[in-house]
C-alpha cells in the first residue's frame, strides 16, 4: 500500500514537472496535471493539499536528483590535474539525460516569470560553483596553478561548461558538431588565453 501511495505521488509530480517545463508556472493547472497523471483532481488535493505544495514538492524532488548528480560530477580528488578534472566534468555533463536539462529549463522559466524568484536556479548553481572554487583553491595552494581569483575562474569554467552543454543539447544530431573538439579548444583557451 505504501508503494502505491509513492507511485501515485511520483506520477503526479512527473506530470507537474512535464507541464511546468513545457508551459511554465502560470499555465500549470491542477486540472492539466490530473489529466496528464491519469488521476482525479481530488487525488492531487488529498495528497498535496494545494497547487503551491505540489509545485514545491515537485521542484524539490527533481532538484535533489539533479543536484546530487551535479555534485557527484564535480567531485574531485587531490591528485586530479586541472585538465583531467575539467575534461571529466565536461564529459560527465554530456552524459546527463534530457530530464536533467528540463530542471534547468524549469529554473530559468521561474526566473523569466518572476525575476525576483531566483531560488531554484541558485540551488543548481551554488553546489557546482562551490566544488569548482574548492578545486581551484586547492590547486592554487598546492602551487599547481598561478595565484588567480578562484571565484573568477570558477565562474568562467562554470559558464563555459554549462553553455557548452546547452549548445550540445541543441546540436548533438549535427555531424559537424564534435564535443571532444569543443572541450579541447575550450580548455586550451582557459589555459593559454587568446594572445
Amino acid at each position: 500500500m505504501f508503494g502505491e501511495k509513492e507511485n501515485t505521488e511520483e506520477k503526479i509530480m512527473e506530470a507537474t514537472f512535464n507541464i511546468l517545463q513545457r508551459e511554465g508556472l502560470a499555465k500549470t493547472t491542477t486540472k492539466k496535471i490530473a489529466s496528464e497523471a491519469g488521476v482525479n483532481e481530488v487525488t492531487i488535493f488529498r495528497k498535496f493539499e494545494n497547487k503551491k505544495n505540489l509545485i514545491t514538492a515537485t521542484k524539490d524532488f527533481y532538484l535533489k536528483k539533479f543536484t546530487d548528480k551535479l555534485e557527484q560530477n564535480f567531485d574531485y580528488t587531490e591528485d586530479e590535474t586541472v585538465d583531467e578534472y575539467l575534461n571529466k566534468s565536461f564529459y560527465g555533463m554530456l552524459e546527463f539525460e534530457e530530464e536533467d536539462a528540463k530542471i534547468v529549463r524549469v529554473a530559468l522559466g521561474e526566473v523569466r516569470e518572476n525575476p525576483e524568484n531566483k531560488l531554484l536556479i541558485s540551488q543548481i548553481v551554488e553546489p557546482v560553483f562551490k566544488k569548482l572554487e574548492g578545486f581551484f583553491e586547492m590547486k592554487i595552494e598546492k602551487g599547481e596553478i598561478r595565484e588567480i581569483n578562484s571565484k573568477a575562474i570558477s565562474l568562467v569554467c562554470y559558464s563555459i561548461l554549462f553553455q557548452s552543454i546547452m549548445i550540445y543539447q541543441i546540436h548533438h544530431d549535427n555531424p559537424d558538431f564534435k564535443p571532444e573538439f569543443t572541450s579541447e579548444d575550450v580548455l586550451d583557451i582557459i589555459y593559454n588565453g587568446i594572445k
